[in-house]
């Protein structure tokens, strides 16, 4: 493998957590019907509605992780040479990675103690696992470079 080629995967995976990020920023632009919409629930929603800055906060919070999230996968696979230098890159991947495969097994975790499987869950659920899959085979594939 090319260590100077930039890495199919991993910028794939850095696209996607920031297709995730801007997807997050334009919620909080959406407001109340967009919380409700993408499963935020409905006290974030009225929340949104009567102007509180709790649902926007959170929300970009969401969006500035998912950015860094974006970078470490863009400097992993040398698609931002600049980025390279970001702490702990390997290990910073491995855990983000892990995040996203935790995080799309969540309706087996939750089913199997009995808790409610929401719409929301499932699909959200379903992306997740599909952004972790992305990441792991680009970590994969990079580990030794990193």
């Amino acid at each position: 493998m090319n260590a100077a080629a930039p890495h199919l995967a991993l910028g794939i995976a850095g696209a996607l957590s920031a297709l995730a990020a801007l997807l997050h920023l334009a919620i909080i632009l959406g407001g109340a019907p967009w919380y409700r919409f993408f499963g935020a629930g409905e006290r974030m929603a009225r929340l949104a509605e009567a102007g509180h800055a709790q649902p926007a906060l959170i929300t970009l919070g969401i969006a500035v992780v998912l950015l860094v999230w974006a970078g470490y996968a863009w400097a992993a696979g040398g698609w931002v040479p600049a980025l390279r230098g970001l702490p702990a890159l390997r290990w910073g991947l491995l855990l983000i990675t892990a995040v996203y495969l935790l995080r799309g097994l969540a309706p087996l975790i939750l089913g199997l103690g009995g808790l409610p499987l929401t719409p929301f869950l499932l699909w959200s659920s379903a992306i997740c696992l599909g952004f972790g899959l992305v990441h792991l085979l680009g970590l994969v594939q990079r580990w030794s470079l990193l």
